[in-house]
């Protein structure tokens, strides 16, 4: 089960990250899968990747650095393979990000009725906190302590 990460940076790619998952994806109440906002998230400091299943793009993550911490999120799986694990890379991406570059914490956001993201982020150590994002609180905010090494000998 390999998946690889692209960073997106020229605008075909960006539009290639949009157009190729416009009908996967659904909007989140602090982000609405468009181009312009696609876009608006790259120039507010977040970074794009693109997760690759062999020549197939089956999620986008989000990034950036903020006061010693990586803010993350990530769209769905693409719907036929939701499932398979690939939730799990995406986390143990974050971790290899956030070790790379040293930070304390990993900070992820996730709508608050998305039960499977809650079980993933726990079964990854990541703690709830109080605090609620977007315009009626339906963002949830998880924290993750960032160790120097992993915790198993898996390959990242």
């Amino acid at each position: 089960m390999e998946l690889t990460f692209k960073k997106i940076t020229h605008q075909d790619d960006i539009r290639s990250v949009y157009d190729y998952n416009v009908d996967a994806f659904s909007d989140s109440p602090d982000f609405k899968w468009s181009l312009e906002e696609i876009k608006r998230e790259m120039k507010e400091g977040w970074e794009l990747y693109a997760c690759y299943k062999s020549q197939e793009i089956i999620a986008a993550v989000f990034f950036k650095e903020e006061e010693g911490s990586l803010l993350t999120k990530n769209t769905a799986i693409k719907m036929m393979y939701q499932g398979s694990g690939y939730s799990h890379k995406i986390k143990d991406f974050f971790e290899k990000v956030g070790r790379e570059r040293k930070l304390k914490r990993i900070i992820h956001y996730c709508r608050i009725d998305n039960f499977r993201m809650y079980s993933l982020n726990e079964s990854h150590g990541f703690e709830k906190t109080d605090k609620r994002l977007g315009e009626l609180g339906q963002v949830v905010e998880w924290v993750k302590e960032i160790s120097e090494k992993p915790k198993s000998n898996k390959k990242l």
